[in-house]
């Protein structure tokens, strides 16, 4: 996993991209800087090294003919298995070269599909000067672009192009309204005017952006349980390809509790404030896998000063207070591990945000404000931001597909963004099983009363894995990550996330 700087702006010297490509060094201390120049296009790359952690594998890789090179953030974990398929022989063992020699061999565009993974990456053709962007089908891994007239700049964080443009950036205002409505941004929006987010499922070419793949509409026969089983074992083996240490994220959840039960890796961690935490269930969890189990403890003053950090080093506001925690955690988490799974998207795959879930499948026509006052956080009024985001789902037709397609496209794309930058400012790359492609696929239009059999939230889980899952935890009520907003700003509880995002906003501002 990575960070990657790319642009072809003739104002832009070598000296000044390195500086920018420096903002994002914790994304790969490995081999950090790396830059290449051909005329006026510009390649860094910051790398941590997961597979084939020799020199041959750092990058701009370039492929065997020379002809092509590579900046690639990701990782494709059928890597071999493609190899195998194509008849490519590797000369490293890192996916890197797969996914240039595949892309060069079938076509770009072809080779996208073939990949499963989490992937954002820029192939350069030094004989045409033409260059091709491709981004995971979900956005698990982040790619932000500016666009001139003039041409390009292309980062894997937002600080590196704000560095960029010499912080001459204005906020834009529709990206603000999302923010405090919604807490994170929609259709492409950041928080600045002009740079935008490179969209999810997409590839761009000929300065052209086009979808390879979209969530599928329509109703589907629920999976049988030997089915989903091998899925969710499948997807959980796929991400333990690595040549670094693993762990895993427990707090005690069910979702975490699988995803760590199946990976059975010895370190599993979890985070929480002395007074205010799921240590018990965590210990629980940790005691039937038989886990070697770390415990961070944070702090109300710790909380607010990361966060100011987090602020002013990703130059971007933070979404949800538990990104915060999330960063404490995988701090700890380094000193043993480089790579952490956890039990992200099982919520928007199995319903788990039971509330609104149930809300949507009891209606028969879309209630925009039913909806905003189910799902959205700030106190001020702004349907107008809220249809925005829900409206590009409308043509999934009812309510419970329209919300379901919302979850696990949108909301999703929001809690990823928030996993990758609290992971990536440790050096440590998360990975989620429950966000594989397949999994995603296999459950779009499954019926609302298998997710919910019998009124219970996450059914399916709670039975197919009901022997390496201690009962307390199957029976226990889902709760979230817990913050104590309203202590931590000492403000009562309804008053606690208007705070919290004008903090983010003035913090971003005292640094811009």
């Amino acid at each position: 996993m990575c960070g990657l700087l790319f642009t072809n702006l003739n104002s832009i010297d070598k000296n000044r991209f390195i500086k920018a490509l420096e903002k994002m060094i914790h994304r790969g201390p490995d081999a950090p800087c790396c830059y290449k120049e051909i005329d006026n296009y510009k390649f860094g790359h910051n790398r941590l090294s997961i597979l084939d952690l020799q020199e041959r594998s750092n990058q701009p890789f370039f492929s065997r003919d020379k002809r092509y090179v590579i900046i690639y953030n990701g990782e494709v974990y059928n890597y071999q298995e493609l190899a195998n398929k194509y008849g490519i022989t590797l000369e490293t063992h890192c996916d890197t070269e797969l996914v240039l020699e595949l892309s060069i061999k079938i076509g770009f565009k072809e080779a996208i599909k073939e990949f499963n993974g989490i992937f954002a990456y820029i192939i350069f053709d030094t004989v045409t000067r033409d260059f091709f962007v491709a981004r995971d089908r979900l956005g698990v891994k982040p790619l932000y672009f500016y666009q001139t007239d003039k041409g390009y700049i292309f980062s894997s964080e937002i600080n590196a192009i704000v560095d960029l443009l010499d912080n001459q950036v204005q906020i834009n205002e529709i990206g603000l309204r999302q923010y405090k409505k919604l807490r994170t941004f929609f259709n492409g929006q950041t928080i600045y005017k002009n740079i935008k987010m490179f969209p999810a499922g997409c590839y761009q070419q000929s300065n052209q952006i086009a979808k390879y793949w979209e969530f599928p509409t329509g109703f589907q026969l629920p999976p049988t349980d030997e089915e989903l089983k091998w899925l969710i074992e499948s997807s959980v083996q796929y991400r333990k390809i690595a040549d670094v240490p693993l762990g895993s994220y427990l707090s005690g959840g069910l979702d975490s509790t699988i995803v760590a039960a199946l990976t059975h890796e010895l370190h599993t961690w979890t985070v929480g404030f002395k007074e205010y935490n799921e240590f018990e269930w965590g210990r629980l969890a940790a005691d039937k896998i038989g886990s070697e189990h770390h415990e961070v403890i944070v702090t109300k003053e710790m909380f607010i000063e990361d966060a100011k950090k987090l602020i002013r080093v990703r130059k971007e506001p933070l979404s949800v207070p538990n990104e915060v925690l999330l960063y404490q955690m995988t701090r700890e988490v380094k000193k043993q591990n480089t790579v952490v799974l956890c039990g992200e998207g099982a919520d928007e795959l199995f319903f788990g945000y039971d509330r609104i879930f149930r809300w949507a499948n009891s209606i028969d026509k879309f209630d925009l404000q039913a909806f905003s006052k189910l799902y959205s956080y700030g106190s001020e009024e702004d349907l107008e931001i809220v249809e925005s985001a829900i409206a590009p789902f409308y043509h999934y037709g009812k309510p419970i597909d329209i919300v379901a397609a919302f979850f696990q496209v949108a909301h999703l794309h929001g809690l990823l963004r928030r996993l990758d930058n609290s992971t990536m400012m440790c050096s440590v790359e998360a990975r989620e099983p429950f966000v594989d492609y397949r999994l995603v696929e296999r459950m779009a239009g499954v019926p609302f009363d298998y997710r919910m059999q019998d009124g219970i939230v996450k059914a399916p889980l709670k039975r197919i894995f009901k022997d390496i899952i201690p009962h307390e935890i199957i029976d226990r009520k889902k709760v979230g990550f817990p913050v104590m907003l309203d202590d931590i700003f000492g403000v009562k509880k309804e008053q606690a996330f208007d705070t919290w995002f004008d903090f983010n906003i003035k913090e971003l501002l005292s640094e811009n």
